[in-house]
């Protein structure tokens, strides 16, 4: 017997009360070895030295320009240190991370063995005590029970991540006797919780902080050099960055597709304010998108996706309060 995946893709409202989603488009970088922890630290923004195996931590690969190849939430687990991230924006980050380690004494690899799961919802919480002697929360995110790494994710609706090896984790998943969506409704939550998702499109065209690394702790002004440090410390102190993440709902007639344009109207013309780096279209015909734009953007604002005139797009409140100067 299989877990059997749901096709439909509900407006956000419509979703059930407790759920799974199978992570199809997730996968992870990890990183072992005597230096891996070294190495790590003048890679990315946030201070690898205190990760430990119950903490989550996110961050931003970068290049020496500050351009961020990819947005993770690092955990530990098995002693390595994880980057979990779509696979989308997986490759770049790869790449760069194993031409600078070949010095170093660390071992890098896609973490092709491990599949994942998200468990969401009112009760999803009650689901995962039911089954696992070990359950994480808001203090200590990150728990092993058995060979399944949970994750505790906070914000408008309790998720967890739940890690494991493929077989063991869809037995697993059939207990929980829940509804089961596609990867896709994981992308509405992300644009819903404000949590940058990048894309082959969207890699290498923004700093951190145009995506909202400093609401969730992604950047450490504290912890010392690392790979495009100047020019993110630059944006921070001397207010040089004018856009920000934002997320978007309201009505197309055709599908949004990341890179595509949105424009705001100005008098009679409408000109461009930024780009989306995703976006999820609902079975009812609403549409959700997260998208970089102008950080003067309002809920006030008249927004449209560029060739679609009917379209119709609003700011949507983010569940965090975001600095950004």
């Amino acid at each position: 017997m299989s877990i059997i995946i749901t096709a439909d893709l509900p407006p956000v409202e419509q979703l059930p009360d407790t759920f799974l989603i199978a992570l199809k488009k997730m996968s992870a970088i990890a990183l072992k070895g005597e230096e891996q922890s070294k190495y790590l630290q003048g890679q990315v923004t946030c201070d690898v030295n205190t990760a430990n195996e119950n903490n989550l931590l996110v961050g931003a690969h970068c290049n020496a320009k500050g351009k961020v190849f990819s947005v993770f939430r690092l955990i530990n687990r098995n002693n390595a240190h994880l980057l979990i991230q779509p696979t989308a924006s997986l490759n770049h980050s790869f790449t760069e991370l194993k031409k600078f380690a070949v010095f170093a004494h660390v071992e890098i690899t896609q973490a092709n063995e491990l599949s994942f799961f998200a468990l969401v919802g009112k009760k999803a919480g009650e689901h995962i005590q039911a089954i696992f002697k070990k359950t994480p929360d808001n203090i200590t995110p990150v728990v092993i029970s058995g060979t399944t790494t949970l994750v505790y994710l906070a914000g408008k609706q309790p998720r967890y991540l739940l890690i494991d090896e493929s077989q063991t984790l869809e037995t697993l998943m059939i207990q929980f006797d829940l509804p089961a969506y596609s990867s896709v409704v994981w992308d509405l939550l992300e644009i819903t919780e404000g949590f940058p998702q990048l894309s082959n499109t969207s890699c290498i065209e923004y700093v951190p902080q145009m995506l909202n690394l400093q609401a969730f702790d992604g950047i450490s002004f504290t912890k010392g050099c690392y790979l495009g440090q100047e020019t993110v410390a630059r944006m921070q102190y001397l207010g040089k960055n004018k856009r920000s993440l934002f997320s978007l709902a309201g009505n197309a007639s055709q599908p949004i597709s990341a890179g595509d344009v949105i424009e705001r109207q100005l008098g009679d013309n409408w000109r461009k304010v930024g780009d989306i780096l995703t976006s999820y279209q609902a079975d009812n015909g609403k549409s959700y998108c997260q998208a970089v734009l102008a950080s003067d953007v309002d809920k006030n604002t008249l927004l449209r996706i560029k060739g679609q005139t009917d379209s119709n797009i609003s700011v949507q409140t983010l569940p965090y309060i975001l600095e950004t100067t």
